[in-house]
């Protein structure tokens, strides 16, 4: 048995060095965590009294949420604060992800839309469409589905380019550069002699030829989604909502060609007909679905279908009435249909259909968009349900889902602060007294 010399006894064994590498780490791990690298960016913290992250059953207390950059890094305890932080305490408030308004027109800001599609020129509705669309951003809706919108060509894209470029702060906009109709649709314009010639609102698509055609025009011009009236529709002068007037084929052939330049299709859908034609042709959302039966609920089950019930329009219409009497239809029909409307509405929530918030406006007064969500609590979501309907579950629908509707790490920092506790009283929402875009605070009260 050899003996061991001093430097022997003095050099640590294989054992102790695996144990003192694996240490450092840890510690390695630990300090990256409390220090995120830097970029340049320095951290900002973010502090209140809960936190609705989009995806858990509750609230979330205690803890602070650490944004680097365009990104969120992290959420946990105090002891997450990374050292020369910029921290933003709120008090009593609640931090929720940017909202996401997944059916909006910010080209509509008047309840006579049709006549101002004759008036008013496309230049003028992207200027109006910017300043809607910076609003929705204040009032914390980050991020917008454009469903199509009253122009004759394709303002709110340019108005998307334009925040793309850098040129303007907005809100993320996606969405259809028109609601593709039928001749007599809801997007023709139906009051005006037959010998005059003017372009209507939407675009005027006969037969599978030209269906095909469209969906290609569409695409060309900027549109990452595709709008279709399948049904009539409340608004619009001339047409029933009850009525189906895309054929199955036609049908059919939307879907399959914008699918097959990877863009989704939603469908203004009314009629309980016309609504399962549409889920069987494959669409990704069902816009409305006033009069949708079991049957209809049963296939969007079975197929993920989204809807987006957008609620309160209806409602709106029928406190405010209509001062141009153009939507004396509308609130005729919303009178009429209001209890049918909530109560099939209702049998899809309970049936856990994926039900998105939308407002249906987006050239309003902003603070308006929150209301869908006490509409959807009153058709039986709990006000959790109805936060993650514009949040998680509309990021979902978009295909966003690993960018945004959550607070969660490697997420975009899209985070918003009310006052309060939406969970005990949604309305709470209407007031956002921050919001952040990407990591950039675009509002603080």
């Amino acid at each position: 048995m050899s003996s061991s010399t001093e430097s022997d006894r003095n050099t640590p064994s294989a054992a102790v060095r695996w144990s003192v590498a694996a240490a450092l780490c840890v510690m390695a791990v630990a300090a990256a965590i409390a220090q995120p690298q830097d970029d340049g960016e320095r951290p900002i913290v973010l502090q209140a009294a809960r936190i609705i992250d989009g995806v858990s059953a509750e609230a979330r207390t205690g803890q602070v949420i650490v944004v680097q950059g365009e990104r969120i890094v992290a959420i946990g305890g105090r002891e997450i604060i990374p050292s020369g932080a910029e921290v933003i305490a709120f008090g009593d408030a609640t931090l929720l992800p940017g909202l996401v308004d997944a059916h909006s027109h910010p080209l509509i800001s008047t309840d006579s839309y049709q006549i101002d599609n004759l008036r008013w020129s496309s230049a003028y509705k992207a200027l109006r469409g910017l300043k809607a669309v910076e609003e929705n951003l204040q009032a914390g809706w980050t991020t917008l589905r454009i469903a199509g919108d009253a122009d004759t060509a394709y303002a709110h894209l340019e108005v998307r380019r334009a925040i793309d470029e850098g040129l303007f702060v907005g809100p993320r906009l996606t969405g259809a550069g028109h609601y593709i109709s039928v001749t007599g649709g809801g997007g023709d314009i139906n009051f005006i002699s037959r010998e005059q010639r003017v372009i209507a609102d939407g675009l005027v698509v006969d037969g599978v030829d030209d269906m095909r055609k469209a969906v290609r025009e569409e695409i060309k011009f900027g549109s990452d989604w595709i709008k279709i009236l399948v049904t009539g529709a409340f608004a619009s002068a001339g047409d029933n909502p009850q009525d189906v007037h895309f054929s199955p084929e036609e049908l059919r052939v939307v879907v399959e060609e914008a699918n097959r330049r990877g863009v989704p299709v939603m469908a203004h859908a009314h009629a309980t007909e016309g609504i399962k034609q549409a889920v069987r042709a494959g669409v990704r959302s069902i816009e409305h679905g006033t009069f949708i039966d079991s049957e209809g609920i049963d296939l969007m089950l079975e197929r993920g279908t989204f809807l987006v019930p957008t609620l309160y329009i209806g409602d709106f219409y029928i406190e405010q009435g209509s001062p141009s009497g153009a939507q004396d239809k509308m609130v005729e029909l919303s009178v009429r249909y209001r209890e049918e409307n909530y109560r099939r509405i209702s049998e899809a929530v309970r049936r856990g259909v994926k039900v998105v918030a939308g407002s249906d406006f987006g050239g309003w007064p902003a603070h308006l968009n929150v209301r869908e969500l006490g509409c959807l609590m009153e058709a039986g979501m709990s006000a959790m349900q109805a936060i993650q309907a514009a949040t998680i579950v509309g990021a979902e629908m978009l295909g966003w889902q690993d960018r945004i509707g959550s607070i969660e790490p490697g997420k975009l920092a899209d985070i918003i602060a009310v006052a309060g506790d939406p969970l005990a009283d949604i309305s709470a929402l209407e007031q956002p007294v921050f919001v952040m875009l990407g990591g950039q605070v675009v509002r603080q009260d």
